[in-house]
């Protein structure tokens, strides 16, 4: 299976992880000549340009979409317009129009699109899906997202206080997928109207909290951006309340923020006190080796993305999903705008 990379900062950490799992990284792309030259020892063979039109004209089964988070879409489309498989990075798109060509164009080809959203596959994500989707739960009430980072002022202000980088350009809502898409997969629900909120308005771009209210009756409520406390769970923590019990991810420090506790009371098991316990998520090994928890999310979409070009097993994550929770961001941007009002969210559920 030969593939290309468009985007060598975490492009380049996906190619390395590919290369492990089996792929040929036969080209790859960058703007940045010396992110390219730095690439070259790590990417043996491959044909590096500085132009991603360019890798149109090679032969590949499959690319990869790690440049900036606000240019997925267009590359996106034409490589499905040649046949060519598509694992994206968030986000998506960036607006409706560029949703409804990108669904357009993965639905016309005889490729297919997969989102690699690394978030849905982490450790503590997986074992709260396997609880909802065992009923142990009940019907999903509330379920909430964390994706946040602890870190120092001087720092938030160097990585989004810069209008050159796409961090600085994008709204302070954008980067939402690594909370709506774990809700999205854990409810199997589409995303119907948000309203957002910035945390603190002395510094409204740092951090942001949305409320989404979902197509099966639900609210989720997902928080992003750059808040003190952040979960060692590579950045993630998540909270599924239903009818009959609760799921989610432990906040503490170390590995135990990969464990999930569950908790039911006593009167939806005919006892007199509550049942609650911790559980572990088992280790993920590759040739092995234990595979680190940060990490096992990006294996999971890759290994899933091959088995999808090779074997044709559908997508972990396909099309419409994708562009629901990348649209979430966006209607969160016009509520943020027009003081927190509900805002409509698109609908791309299948028809």
């Amino acid at each position: 299976m030969r593939i290309g990379v468009i985007g060598l900062s975490r492009g380049l950490h996906l190619a390395s992880w590919a290369r492990r799992l089996g792929m040929e990284v036969a080209a790859a792309c960058d703007r940045d000549a010396a992110r390219l030259e730095t690439a070259r020892p790590e990417l043996p063979g491959a044909v590096l340009t500085e132009h991603w039109e360019e890798l149109l004209e090679h032969r590949l089964d499959g690319i990869v979409l790690a440049n900036d988070f606000d240019e997925h879409a267009p590359p996106a489309v034409a490589f499905l317009e040649r046949d060519v498989h598509v694992l994206s990075e968030c986000a998506a798109c960036v607006s409706e129009d560029e949703g409804r060509r990108l669904v357009a164009a993965a639905e016309r080809s005889a490729a297919t699109y997969s989102f690699a959203e690394n978030f849905v596959q982490h450790p503590h994500v997986r074992l709260i899906r396997e609880a909802v989707e065992a009923g142990e739960l009940g019907r999903v009430s509330l379920i909430e997202a964390d994706y946040l980072h602890g870190m120092a002022p001087e720092a938030v202000t160097a990585l989004i206080g810069d209008p050159e980088s796409w961090r600085g350009r994008i709204a302070a809502t954008a980067y939402c997928t690594h909370t709506v898409s774990p809700v999205l997969a854990v409810t199997g629900a589409w995303p119907v109207e948000v309203a957002a909120f910035s945390a603190d308005e002395a510094d409204p771009r740092n951090a942001v909290v949305m409320t989404v209210r979902l197509s099966t009756g639900a609210l989720a409520v997902t928080r992003h951006g750059f808040l003190q406390g952040e979960p060692d769970s590579h950045w993630s923590w998540l909270s599924v309340r239903g009818t009959r019990a609760l799921a989610e991810s432990v906040r503490a420090a170390g590995e135990r923020s990969w464990s999930v506790r569950v908790r039911a009371e006593g009167w939806t098991r005919g006892a007199a006190t509550a049942h609650e316990e911790e559980r572990v998520p088992p280790p993920f090994t590759l040739d092995g080796r234990e595979v680190d928890r940060r990490d096992e999310g990006t294996v999971r979409i890759l290994q899933g993305f091959k088995g999808t070009v090779e074997r044709g097993e559908p997508p972990l994550i396909p099309v419409r999903p994708a562009v629901a929770a990348s649209l979430v961001g966006v209607a969160g941007a016009e509520s943020l705008k027009n003081g927190s009002r509900p805002v409509p969210v698109p609908d791309f559920s299948p028809m």
